[in-house]
């Protein structure tokens, strides 16, 4: 009896294998590019899932990165076909990039399983090109490899290191602080961003590279290397020869993508004191793949973590020094007696294989659990009469005295009304107010555009104060810090509790604070000092915002869901596989 794993049928086969009128169809329009015939013959066929465009700077070197791909695939046997799909350019893109992640994973989605393609590669860099991509390939489940574009190297501004983002936040506020020239401040936009990349921060870029290679679907050391440096090509070309074993081995992203492999991924956020953005990507695309994940398993899983990098915005480096210290395999070494040892990686081994023997080269980077650079640092998440749903803050990245405080409100209702007003003199603020930002939400922006980190009033930097707390619907970058309360579900735009917050309220934030909620979850404390009777007056008052009339916002306010559940679209929840579509002519 023969034992042997016969190889799969290839599913690019239903393409160009056939020998009548359609099969001429598929591969005589492929032969005007100058493929020769024998590249049909049932080889697996690569699709390179490309997110260039020089609208995403960040990504801006994806086309030199494919070709090394391409190397890797056609070494191992394969036929790859590079195909793009829609680029989201954090730093470019309004209203904000988060508006139209779903989207993206709808074309990658439909443009895998449309074409003839065994097997796929993920090109992903700047922030959303990670979790849609992702998103859009796990709803297909072929065997998939994700490769980042790796971060830049680090900014250097008159003798020191300024990262990306977290430099911009500070300088922006010494300039409104009278601290820093307007000269100085243009200056410093060239030093900043002086290579190849994306964010050299932990912002959500190498957070979710991070997420990436914890999940295991990428190669070992796929979170770190630098995009300028050739090590990311070879990676590249090593992912190239891979993918196509994957195909013949039929590993697929259900296969890596098990709750194992997310609980690794949620104690990894932790340990790199990872952006708060990764708490809605990865319950998104375990909503695609069909893990049940939820909002408390980041606080139940990460939250008593210590966070072991020393990397802005909660530390010092950069993800250059990140990489020459050991990159993300020294992280997971240390923090491997919380990690599913077991869980399957796109290289065909553990992760616990992958890190067995990762090395450290400096331990002011990359710390011990022994010696952290942070006890108990992961994302907590908040609940209360503020957010029914939950909230969450990244403590890391907090003012320890402000984890717990009781303060004032002072509401804007909308982005707008907090730049018209947050500068007057006299706006009725003090160090010890809470800011209260509404409508910035999923439905609300739309999007839930990266605001959260409400930068402070003049009258308060000028006090030498530079945090305060701030709580909203919205998000904010990976790269921001502060005592931050972020996500707070429902939102306002929804009727949550947070659109009736007057000025005026008390607000209670406690982070450290326990309490047994009727579902036996833990959660933290977020309360809002207003009697019953005072909010059900105010709700019988409130009106909800206008909704888009057309498009796809229209389609995206109608079916998103709340940040608690990943800010998916309700009808793309789940998976629908890559079966062969029907004949086209």
């Amino acid at each position: 009896m023969d034992t042997k794993k016969k190889p799969p049928t290839m599913r690019s086969q239903a393409w160009f294998g056939r020998t009548d009128r359609d099969g001429f169809v598929h591969r005589s329009w492929m032969k005007n590019q100058g493929y020769p015939h024998d590249l049909f013959d049932g080889r697996p066929v690569i699709g390179i899932c490309n997110t260039w465009s020089e609208l995403t700077p960040c990504n801006g070197h994806f086309r030199e990165l494919a070709e090394f791909v391409k190397r890797g695939v056609y070494e191992a046997g394969g036929f790859p076909l590079e195909f793009p799909v829609m680029s989201l350019g954090e730093t470019l893109l309004r209203p904000t990039a988060m508006l139209f992640r779903n989207l993206a994973s709808m074309d990658v989605e439909e443009s895998i399983r449309g074409n003839p393609i065994d097997g796929v590669v993920l090109l992903m860099g700047c922030d959303k090109t990670t979790p849609s991509l992702m998103m859009g390939a796990a709803s297909c489940d072929l065997p998939t490899i994700g490769l980042s574009g790796g971060p830049m190297l680090n900014g250097k501004f008159r003798g020191k290191d300024i990262g990306s983002g977290t430099g911009v936040w500070q300088m922006s506020e010494m300039v409104r602080a009278g601290e820093m020239s307007q000269e100085d401040f243009t200056a410093a936009e060239s030093c900043m961003h002086r290579s190849k990349g994306h964010c050299m921060t932990m912002g959500t870029a190498s957070t979710m590279a991070s997420m990436v290679e914890a999940l295991g679907i990428s190669l070992p050391e796929n979170a770190a290397i630098p995009a300028a440096d050739t090590r990311r090509n070879r990676l590249a070309q090593m992912s190239g020869r891979r993918i196509v074993e994957m195909v013949k081995e039929d590993l697929r992203m259900s296969a890596i993508l098990t709750r194992e492999a997310f609980e690794n991924a949620i104690k990894t956020l932790a340990a790199i004191g990872g952006s708060t953005n990764a708490v809605i990507h990865l319950l998104a695309i375990a909503g695609r793949i069909g893990v049940k994940l939820e909002l408390d398993d980041f606080d139940r899983l990460g939250s008593d973590l210590p966070c072991l990098l020393d990397l802005q915005p909660s530390g010092k480096y950069l993800m250059e020094d990140f990489y020459y210290a050991g990159g993300l395999p020294a992280v997971l070494r240390e923090i491997a007696p919380h990690l599913h040892g077991a869980a399957m990686t796109a290289n065909g081994k553990t992760i616990g294989e992958n890190i067995a023997n990762a090395p450290c080269h400096n331990r002011e980077v990359i710390r011990t659990p022994e010696s952290p650079f942070m006890e108990a640092a992961g994302i907590a998440v908040i609940r209360g009469n503020l957010a029914p749903d939950g909230a969450v803050i990244k403590p890391s990245a907090a003012t320890a005295s402000l984890l717990q405080h009781r303060g004032r409100a002072v509401v804007f209702e909308t982005i707008e009304d907090f730049h018209a007003r947050i500068d007057d003199d006299a706006l009725d603020i003090d160090e010890t107010c809470v800011m209260v930002l509404k409508n910035c939400g999923p439905k609300g922006y739309p999007g839930m555009a990266e605001v959260g980190n409400m930068p402070l009033p003049p009258k308060v930097l000028k006090k030498g104060i530079t945090d305060m707390v701030r709580i909203s619907d919205a998000r904010m970058s990976g790269t921001a810090y502060g005592t931050v309360v972020l996500h707070t579900s429902p939102e306002a735009a929804a009727g949550g509790p947070l659109a009736l917050v007057r000025d005026g309220d008390m607000i209670e934030l406690d982070v450290a604070g326990r309490r047994l909620h009727l579902e036996d979850v833990a959660g933290r404390r977020l309360h809002l000092e207003v009697s019953d009777e005072e909010l059900a007056l105010r709700r019988a008052a409130w009106q909800s915002p206008v909704s888009p009339q057309r498009g796809w916002q229209k389609i995206y306010v109608e079916h998103v869901q709340q940040a608690h559940l990943g800010a998916d679209l309700d009808f793309l929840v789940g998976a629908s596989g890559a079966g062969v579509p029907r004949d086209s002519h």
